[in-house]
């Protein structure tokens, strides 16, 4: 009888212990992972032209019967908006670790072609507007941007379209000049002060649109009788009512522009633009446009609540031709001094110093130069920089000698870092019969990249960096700080709200074995993880101890 009693006293004081366990287990918090956000001032934006990174469509190659003999690369290529769809899907930005994409205008182009003196050029690359209010059927159609828009957002990657407020396309047999009070064809820019800057044509044939007029003016007659060709003449008047009494803005030339431009973002959700020719037009305009893409952008996020990716505010970046990070946040045209960020229209501006200072500067002075410029001068703000594009004729590595170089100190740089497309597979730059910008705008070098096995180990390279890059803000909006000259380490911190952000980084290392001071980021006991080589190894007594084949190490938390 006593050994039941026991025994029944066991298995209750077994019962109770259990249900403890069970409550104390059933009461244990998870464990949060925190999502890394995206942030612009750290984002891995690539640039591409529309017309020259993939077809997607060949059907759509030649329109308005575009078929004049043109100069070298200075035509129609049948690149479109769908070839870059095709190659979100297929994942090649994801592996390059791109989070932002811009391309260049998608509106439809000027139809005939002009000879500026390096042979027949069409609209090519996007810059020459016809109609604001339609796509080019060269890069395809609003379903294409559509599927462009969401099948990049289902992937973390932001769209940001070119805007063009400054200009029309050239005039030519086929494109009648605009009328007056739009345009002016008379005074070419000199410019050697503000007005001369502004107030005047940028080119010959290239007409300036009025933008400092507050006058009402009538559409286009060219405008009125396409709209009412193509059956949409009503929807667009009754659209441009509505736009000018919510606003009671005059009917001036730059505010039907603004409407145009914003609608792709109350239609499509795209996150941002880049401004095209931003000091050739009074800075005042800026803000204006500012106002009215936020506006648009809270209006698409109320409508399509479903659709909106985070609490980012529309990313507004600026072409002040020649700007540099040297000079804050003020241009100086000689005479006058005017700041783009403040009054609010720019969150960054295209910086053209970039260049420059990664050929003068090494890593460490490069580095701890634009960490410091972004805490300082730059601070709240952003800056966006490249070391090729579209029609800097002085690229830092035209011959592609240096991809690797090139790499590491674009997407390891503070700042928002632009990929020209083909940076990543070192596209030549130079290219023979071309003169001008076009030696600069081949089509992108896809039968190299599956061909070459060294193209194949560059862009092995920028895919490394670049998904570091993307999965660590800190990169490119925290705070650099070396941690050795020799062998070249550094840090990067970074923080917003509850979310913290650590790396160590290191660049031109011995291969082999490589011990890695980590004391002052990282806690004893961490296990830390090389995205590089794929290696893992724990924090003992502030090192950590890594066997690679690599000269580049980047560490993060496993």
């Amino acid at each position: 009888m006593k050994k039941l009693i026991l025994l029944t006293l066991i298995l209750i004081t077994l019962s109770c212990k259990n249900k403890e366990t069970e409550h104390k287990i059933a009461t244990v918090e998870p464990v949060q992972t925190m999502v890394t956000p995206f942030v612009w001032e750290g984002a891995n934006l690539y640039f591409l032209l529309t017309d020259r990174f993939n077809n997607g469509d060949t059907t759509n190659d030649v329109n308005f019967d575009r078929t004049k003999e043109t100069g070298e690369l200075r035509g129609f290529e049948g690149g479109d908006i769908k070839g870059i769809t095709q190659k979100v899907k297929e994942g090649y930005f994801t592996d390059l670790g791109i989070n932002a994409i811009w391309m260049t205008p998608i509106v439809e182009q000027i139809h005939g072609g002009t000879d500026e003196g390096t042979g027949v050029t069409y609209g090519f690359h996007g810059y020459w507007a016809k109609d604001w209010t339609k796509i080019d059927p060269n890069f395809g159609t609003k379903e294409d941007l559509h599927e462009l828009v969401n099948e990049a957002h289902a992937r973390g990657i932001r769209i940001v379209l070119d805007a063009v407020i400054n200009h029309t396309g050239p005039v030519t047999d086929k494109d009648p000049v605009w009328p007056e009070e739009w345009v002016r064809t008379d005074k070419q820019c000199s410019y050697d002060n503000y007005e001369n800057t502004v107030s005047c044509t940028l080119v010959a044939n290239l007409p300036d649109i009025r933008t400092e007029s507050n006058e009402d003016v009538a559409l286009p007659p060219q405008l009125v009788e396409k709209w009412k060709a193509e059956g949409r003449y009503e929807q667009e008047v009754q659209e441009l009512n509505a736009f000018f009494e919510r606003t009671g803005h005059p009917r001036a030339p730059r505010f039907y522009i603004m409407k145009w431009l914003t609608d792709y973002i109350t239609e499509f959700g795209v996150d941002g633009y880049r401004a095209d020719t931003v000091k050739h037009t009074e800075a005042y305009v800026w803000e204006e446009f500012k106002k009215e893409c936020d506006y648009a952008f809270e209006q698409f996020k109320k409508n399509h609540p479903e659709k909106v990716l985070d609490d980012n505010q529309f990313y507004l970046v600026g072409e002040v031709y020649n700007y540099g990070v040297s000079s804050g946040q003020e241009f100086d045209f000689g005479d006058k001094k005017v700041n783009y960020f403040n009054p609010p229209s720019f969150q960054s501006l295209i910086n053209f110093e970039f260049k420059w200072n990664s050929k003068e500067m090494n890593y460490e002075e490069l580095f701890s130069r634009y960490s410091n410029v972004l805490n300082g001068d730059l601070k709240s703000f952003g800056t966006l920089n490249y070391l090729s594009s579209h029609d800097d004729g002085s690229p830092f590595d035209a011959n592609r000698q240096k991809p690797f170089e090139t790499a590491n100190k674009l997407v390891l740089s503070p700042g928002t870092s632009q990929v020209y497309y083909g940076d990543e597979s070192a596209r030549s730059l130079v290219i023979p019969g071309t003169e001008g910008d076009a030696t600069l705008r081949s089509f992108m070098n896809w039968d190299a990249i599956a061909k070459r096995k060294r193209i194949k180990e560059v862009l092995s390279h920028w895919q490394k960096l670049g998904q570091f890059r993307a999965k660590h803000p800190s990169i490119g909006a925290g705070t650099h700080q070396m941690i050795s000259a020799s062998p070249y380490y550094f840090s990067r911190s970074y923080q917003s709200g509850a979310y913290k952000d650590n790396v160590v980084v290191g660049l031109d290392l011995e291969k082999g074995k490589k011990v890695i001071d980590v004391s002052k980021v990282f806690e004893e006991r961490v296990m830390l993880r090389d995205a590089y080589s794929g290696e893992t190894a724990t924090v003992e007594n502030g090192t950590v101890t890594l066997n690679t084949e690599f000269e580049v190490v980047l560490l993060e938390r496993q």
